[in-house]
């Protein structure tokens, strides 16, 4: 898939994962964000970062395929209906699509990202970041974090037992409670934008996808928006829409 970018050294797969049976909110990969189909975003993100040597889909609806050919988007294969559970983890997917392409194409990326149409905000100077950091760095691989605010972070979070007692949550007394949010040490929380890793990775049974030597690309909040609730959706369409 053609970008606008210097290209990377290395042959770096995306894996474009919508199934078609969400809940949370109904058809929400074709569903319009801001007037465009919400699989959209990150298609034309990949597609303009210029660091991917293919990107293709992994689905089980036809209806999310025909949208995303339409607009570039390989679509190899279906995604067979034991990997579209709501429960069903990423790893096994991820797996299934490259045995296929390796299996059926003869083709072997050195590197594979995560692209989940559920973070809309994320943008293609985002994905050719992280893919340098990932390049240089010659990590396991990289996982895209936001900065947790103060009144989440766990030394400001508290566990109650069956007896209503209450409890810091990172074991500390009270008296050791951190007593003003500036003092706080910073914590990160996965954002679902961005997930790059060695193809190795993903079939390493010790440490399958991340690997030993995981680096961060930091997001702002407000790029790290993903989509899980009607509100989240409205706070997407409201910063798209600015």
């Amino acid at each position: 898939m053609a970008g606008t970018r210097e290209r990377t050294l290395m042959k770096i797969l995306g894996i474009i994962t919508a199934r078609g049976g969400s809940k949370g909110i109904p058809g929400k990969n074709i569903k319009p964000l801001a007037g465009t189909p919400l699989i959209v975003y990150t298609i034309e993100a990949a597609r303009q970062s210029g660091v991917f040597d293919r990107v293709i889909l992994s689905t089980d609806d036809a209806e999310i395929a025909e949208i995303a050919r339409a607009h570039g988007c390989e679509v190899p294969f279906m995604r067979p209906a034991e990997l579209a559970q709501d429960t069903t983890p990423h790893l096994p997917v991820l797996q299934h699509a490259v045995t296929h392409l390796r299996e059926h194409e003869n083709y072997a990326p050195d590197a594979v990202m995560i692209l989940q149409p559920t973070a809309p905000l994320r943008t293609a100077e985002h994905i050719h970041e992280a893919v340098k950091l990932f390049e240089k760095s010659n990590a396991d691989s990289v996982v895209s974090v936001c900065e947790v605010p103060g009144h989440y972070n766990p030394h400001w979070q508290f566990t109650i037992d069956n007896k209503s007692h209450l409890a810091i949550f990172t074991g500390e007394p009270f008296s050791q409670i951190v007593p003003r949010r500036q003092d706080l040490l910073k914590t990160y929380a996965r954002n679902g934008a961005i997930y790059i890793c060695k193809t190795i990775s993903l079939f390493d049974v010790a440490l399958p996808l991340y690997g030993n030597h995981v680096l961060a690309y930091v997001m702002k909040s407000e790029e790290s928006v993903n989509l899980d609730t009607i509100e989240d959706w409205k706070e997407a369409e409201r910063i798209l829409m600015k």
